[in-house]
């Protein structure tokens, strides 16, 4: 299963990359990007665009690892919270019940 996903993973990777030369290939107009601040120097529209994908893909990665972080932190939380809650239970389960009047 591990090889099966390996290789699917693998075949994903190499056509979006021959989608990325592709689309670099039919677009070669020099365009220059304006920040409103800062002008950069013209270049091909394919490197904007793919430049773009690149940063929003890693931006997109730095906010789930946070959200996966605080997840984990929870986790850790929860998990120590049902041992306390499970080692009492048993305390009280090995206490001896006295029914009396």
């Amino acid at each position: 299963m591990s090889i099966l996903r390996s290789l699917l993973m693998l075949m994903v990777v190499v056509a979006m990359a021959g989608v990325g030369a592709l689309f670099a290939l039919q677009n070669e107009a020099a365009v220059p990007l304006d920040m409103l601040v800062y002008t950069f120097a013209p270049r091909s529209i394919a490197l904007w665009v793919l430049a773009a994908f690149a940063l929003g893909g890693g931006a997109g990665l730095l906010m789930a690892s946070f959200l996966v972080l605080r997840l984990r932190t929870r986790l850790r939380l929860l998990r120590r919270q049902l041992h306390k809650a499970q080692g009492e239970a048993e305390r009280l389960r090995s206490k001896d019940i006295v029914v009396g009047d």
